[in-house]
């Protein structure tokens, strides 16, 4: 019998029967992720993905159900009816996964001691937030202490052996420091409310190179955020740095406040995007793009708890830059 000649209540069930075995989790997940974000570009970052791998998903995934997920209003969209259907089973579902490694989990897993963590300010990661949430289901008895220092000091603190790991910048790399990506982030110009650069569209990149700077520390040749420095002087920027700091904070609040314009990570300041306190400044596709790694030494000797915390944590990353090459 052809599918033509196939009854209407046959066709739903061959229609059912086709999502069952052939819809692939990875568009839902990416799908969940759109919904939780409300934005194209943050899911992509989230994900360590490019926007258009993200829309192409949300296509894909649109074609196989046959139905509108989101409606779109110029920049912005709105989930449709049928994309908050979508996005309440996604999560269900999402929910089930998660708690099949504590349904699983046997006595020889307890593990027990102490991981120290030094992180940079702001590090976004739902990976890694997501990796947080399983390994302490996994191992409720390990403690965690953890503190934010300056990427400089981390690597100090690794190659002195007091502390498990870190994450945050390394351009080069260290003696003794083993280190994997952790995320990517984009980094761009931007101006505050009160600057006179502030809404003004269209403009060239040559607008900018008398402009004054508030710089990061670590934004100075040979620093982690030296492609930065090297941007301006290739594009000539003749600016004085008026402000600088360590803290990401500090940078967004001295920018905010019209100090000068300052490059910051792109997912970082969505909000303040949104809620009319920055403008985005040329150019268009962004300045540098800076990881942030896990980094720890390779020559310490680490207790059960940081040996079992880095091996998850490492055989993650190691899991999505595999599928990621897929």
């Amino acid at each position: 019998m052809s599918e033509e000649q196939v009854p209407a209540a046959g066709q739903e069930w061959l229609g059912r029967r086709f999502l069952h075995d052939r819809l692939d989790w990875n568009l839902l997940r990416t799908f969940l992720t759109i919904g939780q974000e409300k934005s194209i570009s943050r899911a992509a970052a989230r994900l360590h993905l490019t926007q258009s791998a993200v829309s192409q998903s949300l296509k894909r995934l649109e074609e196989q159900l046959e139905c509108a997920l989101i409606l779109r209003r110029g920049p912005r969209f709105d989930l449709s009816p049928a994309g908050e259907e979508v996005l309440r089973i996604a999560q269900e579902i999402y929910g089930n996964v998660s708690r099949l490694a504590a349904t699983i989990k046997t006595p020889q897993d307890d593990v027990v001691g102490k991981v120290r963590i030094l992180t940079i300010s702001q590090v976004q990661s739902a990976l890694y937030d997501d990796f947080l949430i399983q390994f302490h289901r996994d191992h409720p008895r390990v403690e965690l202490e953890v503190e934010v220092l300056r990427s400089s000091d981390i690597q100090s603190s690794l190659s002195q052996k007091t502390a498990t790991v870190g994450l945050g910048l390394c351009r080069f790399a260290q003696a003794k420091l083993e280190r994997r990506r952790l995320l990517r982030q984009r980094y761009a110009f931007f101006c505050g409310k009160r600057h006179r650069l502030f809404g003004q569209r269209r403009l060239p990149l040559e607008a900018l190179q008398g402009e004054n700077f508030v710089s990061f520390t670590s934004d100075q040749v040979g620093g982690n955020l030296s492609p930065i420095t090297m941007f301006r002087d290739q594009q000539g920027f003749t600016g004085k740095i008026v402000a600088s700091s360590s803290s990401f904070e500090e940078i967004r609040r001295l920018v905010i406040a019209g100090y000068g314009i300052g490059c910051l990570p792109e997912h970082l300041v969505d909000v303040d995007l949104h809620n009319g306190l920055l403008w985005r400044l040329p150019p268009a596709d962004g300045v540098a793009d800076v990881d942030v790694y896990l980094m720890w030494n390779r020559e310490q000797r680490m207790n059960r708890a940081e040996s079992v915390f880095i091996e998850s944590l490492q055989g993650l990353l190691e899991d999505v830059d595999a599928v990621q090459l897929l």
